[in-house]
């Protein structure tokens, strides 16, 4: 449903084919994986664990000796396969995915309207030619006031017809826009014979009924090569990432060396020791009497030039400041899509760890309670872990950080739910609150 509210406007109204549609809807639900495939987890989690403990079934296993923690092995394993998975899927089918999916939503919004022909507007969809319908009838065939200007340039003619009222429609294949016009008269200007009139030519003519053909051939969608995607992050698996990063990472490095080197001559008034750019310190050099025996005209001359040479350096710097930190910013992508790869799997174990046992203490199944909690804790997970990207990707926190923060915060609360679960925790008993609360006030008031 997001997508289809997203991108509505570049579908709606270009004459696609369902399948195309379908394609789109297909790889763009692939790269919402990554968001759906934790919040199932930690769903189905809490749901089964919880109906256990509604039906009294976790009393039972615990009856027969089985701790919580070992009812739990099964399920664990089913979820360490699907993290692995998750893993593999992450790395190479996901990569293939963002590639068709941006290359196929490229192409879409590059066709043009199959609305060729808009109601009071110069319509210049076919080459050559600028068309004005006046009016439309509610079946969208038939035309009133129809204009059509034909321009050839090789030529150097113009010609312009004009017709009362048109029928609009297309031939059996779908290649052709035939337009029978009705009651009208066309007016040709050409250039007069060189040897007998080389003066411009005017003729007009006047029709019952005529047919203007025009080709469709631009209303067919053009596929892209994806070749020409492929060196996006979101279309690249590890090997590529890290092959990229690190170009990236040592082009930047040659980069401060050869701006170093290049901005140590223009400055003239500091004494710079040859040392690391990290270990430079910089002493004014004092001269209070810079342009003395110079004249008037000439300290002018030289104050000009200093200031040009100033405003030279300033945009030099500006530049080099500009190219460094977009090269930055591109290792800051590398590095974050890199970690993506790894997080999925370690949000799915994480949530686990948090759905279990929440379900069998909330002991309630079905699609009430389990829901409510499940997407309580998925919107800690992805407003902590949207941050976390945020600020990554503008430099504020690492990126193995900014992409690792929310599975830090959150493997806590799972380990502490599981401890709880473990020994038949009241934690969300409401009477168990009442009566603690009861006792304290009783406390109080002795």
């Amino acid at each position: 449903m997001l997508f289809l509210f997203k991108y509505i406007d570049d579908l709606i109204g270009k004459g696609f084919e369902w399948y195309t549609i379908l394609q789109l809807m297909m790889y763009n639900s692939a790269t919402n994986v990554q968001m759906a495939l934790p919040l199932s987890v930690l769903l189905s989690s809490i749901m089964t664990y919880g109906s256990l403990g509604e039906n009294y079934e976790l009393v039972a296993i615990k009856a027969a000796g089985i701790s919580l923690r070992r009812a739990m092995y099964p399920m664990i394993v089913v979820v360490a396969i699907l993290s692995v998975a998750a893993f593999i899927f992450s790395d190479n089918m996901l990569p293939v995915a963002n590639k068709k999916y941006y290359s196929l939503l490229y192409d879409v919004r590059q066709q043009k309207s199959a609305n060729i022909l808009p109601e009071a507007v110069f319509s210049n969809s076919f080459p050559g030619y600028s068309i004005r319908v006046n009016k439309k009838d509610p079946d969208g065939q038939t035309l009133h006031d129809v204009m059509i200007y034909t321009s050839n340039v090789a030529d150097n003619n113009t010609n312009v017809l004009i017709a009362k009222e048109g029928l609009m429609y297309k031939t059996p294949d779908n290649r052709f826009l035939v337009l029978r016009l009705k009651d009208g008269v066309k007016y040709d200007e050409t250039m007069g014979d060189k040897n007998v009139e080389p003066r411009q030519r005017f003729t007009r003519f006047r029709f019952k009924e005529t047919e203007q053909k025009f080709d469709l051939g631009f209303m067919k969608m053009t596929r892209t090569n994806e070749n020409l995607f492929t060196k996006a992050v979101q279309m690249m698996d590890m090997k590529q990432l890290k092959y990229f990063g690190d170009s990236t990472q040592r082009q930047t490095d040659k980069d401060l060396t050869v701006n170093y080197k290049l901005f140590t001559p223009y400055i003239k008034y500091f004494s710079v020791p040859q040392k690391p750019a990290s270990a430079i310190s910089y002493k004014p050099f004092k001269n209070d009497n810079a342009l003395g025996g110079l004249t008037l005209s000439q300290q002018l001359i030289a104050l000009n030039n200093a200031s040009n040479e100033v405003r030279s350096v300033q945009d030099l710097v500006k530049n080099r400041a500009d190219q460094h930190k977009e090269a930055s910013k591109s290792i800051r992508k590398f590095a974050i899509e890199y970690q993506k790869k790894f997080t999925l799997s370690a949000a799915c174990i994480a949530l686990f760890l948090i759905g279990a046992p929440l379900g069998a203490i909330i002991r309630k199944g079905g699609l009430g309670m389990p829901v409510v909690v499940s997407v309580i804790f998925f919107l800690v997970y992805y407003i902590i872990s949207t941050i976390g990207e945020k600020s990554a990707k503008d430099g504020d926190l690492s990126p193995v950080i900014g992409m690792w923060i929310a599975i830090l915060v959150l493997t806590p609360i799972g380990i502490f739910l599981s401890y709880k679960a473990a020994n038949d925790s009241v934690l969300f008993d409401m009477e168990a609150y009442k009566r603690f609360f009861n006792k304290l006030l009783r406390r109080k008031d002795a």
